[in-house]
């Protein structure tokens, strides 16, 4: 299994997907949500299955054919340029869009591109593959090149560690004799900084690793992007529901489904976030910091 897809029996009932039916999943990974709503809108419905990483877009596709599921379409693009896309492939008014954000089990067991700090692997943390990379930056390109400063307030912001300054000082010493290429050595280096600082509930390099690999990869920037192009994207009643992982992407999400709610331009179905079953985060431990919130667009746009 490429990916384990989380909440999907809560977003199938939000969704409530009928044949003929037009759907997009902006982050389609191994294509669980995907597969799972297409079966609800056969034979005539179609799903747009945008992923960043041209590795799985292929797989989807290897798969969609073994399946013979026409109705996925499937696009190595991303979800930031969400509404370009959609109109390349001719998907207009859609009944619902999926954002279930973040990295999947597959990047981390199988991609080694070096997104696990209990692996020793080359420290990208691109979704993007080599032949697609461009000039984009990697993990090991911030780590080396970045001042200590810059690197302190990246492990802040984005990871919100509240180590960031004895972690950026550690890996400027640390880069002084070599440079940082892979991801066993951060994950050593930020272990020694952090080791003498207190008991930790996670692994004390989980949060560095989280913010190099939002900074590389302008996760926040991307979702920003994404959110008013997906609202505009909806049919007349038509539901956006987002999966985060981390509190600075539900932020995003909770403040842009307010703002929408006070400009009418669509209702909050989730007054709370909806969060996984005990017997779900049993069966799938990376569901444990799951949430989900849906918006349903007003008719009056």
């Amino acid at each position: 299994m490429i990916h384990r897809q989380v909440l999907l029996k809560e977003i199938l009932e939000i969704f409530d997907p009928k044949p003929g039916q037009l759907f997009i999943d902006g982050t389609a990974n191994g294509g669980g949500h995907t597969f799972a709503i297409l079966d609800k809108i056969k034979p005539n419905g179609k799903i747009l299955a945008i992923d960043k990483d041209r590795d799985l877009v292929e797989r989807l596709k290897a798969e969609s054919y073994k399946l013979q599921a026409d109705g996925v379409v499937p696009v190595c693009g991303s979800y930031g340029e969400m509404a370009r896309v959609a109109k390349e492939h001719g998907f207009y008014q859609a009944s619902g869009i999926l954002l279930d954000l973040g990295y999947s089990s597959w990047h981390i067991e199988s991609s080694g591109r070096g997104f696990s700090f209990l692996r020793d692997e080359p420290l990208v943390m691109r979704y993007e593959t080599e032949a697609n990379l461009g000039t984009g930056l990697t993990a090991s390109d911030v780590v080396n090149r970045f001042s200590e400063k810059d690197l302190a307030d990246i492990l802040l912001k984005y990871g919100e560690e509240r180590f960031a300054r004895k972690i950026a000082k550690e890996i400027a010493h640390f880069r002084e004799k070599q440079k940082i290429i892979s991801s066993r050595q951060l994950a050593d280096i930020v272990y020694r900084a952090c080791s003498r600082k207190g008991y930790f509930k996670i692994h004390p390099a989980t949060r560095t690793f989280q913010a190099l690999r939002i900074f590389v990869n302008d996760e926040l920037g991307e979702l920003e992007r994404a959110l008013p192009q997906a609202v505009d994207l909806l049919s007349e009643g038509g539901k956006l529901a987002i999966i985060t992982f981390h509190s600075l992407e539900d932020r995003i999400v909770k403040n842009f489904f307010r703002q929408c709610a006070k400009e009418d331009k669509a209702e909050i179905l989730t007054k709370k976030p909806i969060y996984p079953t005990e017997e779900e985060i049993a069966k799938n431990p990376r569901a444990r910091s799951a949430k989900l919130r849906v918006v349903q667009k007003m008719s009056n746009i």
